[in-house]
């Protein structure tokens, strides 16, 4: 007896198909970018050796992880309130963390600005004792974490929410407080959304520009570098900044994704 082969899944390959245009897309951006950079590599290579760049770049990266830093301490406490509780006005609280997602750039920067510039609600007494935001790194870390947050708390909540509660409840029934019940379970088991959420997080942190040049257009990010050398050197000179920015940060994601995987291992094995 013939053994029939089953026949496509018309379904799954129309998905495919219609799905491939965002990747075809990107695919075509980066390699079209690539195929006219490494037409003129010693130029590639004098603009990612120059110091400007390497100070942008690491600049931008280590003010993002710096903002995700900050999210895990006061992110963390209010994705297991939102996760575990219901209040009265619990709708209004998740629609202001979700707020940043919706606004225009720009609007984010002036929120941010007005806030923290050195006459600002916030700004002002700070910079009576010397902590000044406007033009300075800390107002990038601030900027960065405001457009950032929405991308943390909404995964780290959905991670705890994931984790049984019964799991928590029986912890404390031992004697275990809600405080150690949290660290030593929810946690743990919520390490793979709590890592996926940092990655997004700063992958939206180190995108910003618009609300970073709204606060500090000095020290310089990468983006705002990019809008420099685009503005002064024309295509050429920003188009090589971008594409060592896309190297960087493509070697970044990857190690960043590797930690995720392992983690999730973990997780599946405990």
């Amino acid at each position: 007896m013939r053994r029939t082969r089953p026949l496509p899944d018309r379904c799954l390959i129309s998905f495919a198909l219609i799905g491939s245009l965002i990747v075809g897309l990107t695919v075509l951006a980066l390699l079209n970018m690539t195929v006219r950079e490494l037409a003129d590599i010693p130029h590639v290579i004098r603009v990612a050796t120059e110091t400007r760049v390497i100070d942008s770049i690491v600049t931008t990266m280590g003010a993002g992880a710096l903002a995700v830093v900050i999210l895990i301490f006061i992110g963390t406490p209010l994705a297991y309130i939102l996760a575990r509780t219901n209040f009265a006005g619990k709708g209004v609280v998740e629609s202001l963390v979700d707020l940043p997602v919706m606004l225009p750039h720009t609007v984010a920067g002036i929120l941010v600005y007005i806030l923290f510039m050195q006459r600002g609600l916030i700004g002002a007494p700070l910079d009576a004792v010397g902590f000044i935001f406007e033009d300075a790194f800390p107002g990038i870390v601030i900027a960065m974490l405001f457009v950032s947050s929405p991308y943390y708390i909404n995964s780290v909540r959905e991670g705890i929410e994931k984790v049984p509660i019964h799991l928590e409840n029986v912890a404390r029934t031992l004697g275990a407080s809600r405080f150690h019940a949290v660290l030593r379970i929810v946690l743990p088991l919520s390490s793979r959304h709590i890592m996926n959420g940092s990655i997004l997080a700063w992958g939206r942190a180190i995108g910003e520009f618009a609300a970073i040049i709204m606060i500090a257009y000095y020290p310089m990010v990468i983006s705002t570098l990019i809008y420099y050398r685009f503005t002064t050197g024309g295509l050429k000179e920003s188009s090589t900044v971008a594409f060592v920015m896309i190297l960087a940060c493509f070697v970044a994601f990857i190690m960043l994704r590797l930690i995720s995987r392992a983690l999730g291992r973990y997780d599946d094995r405990v």
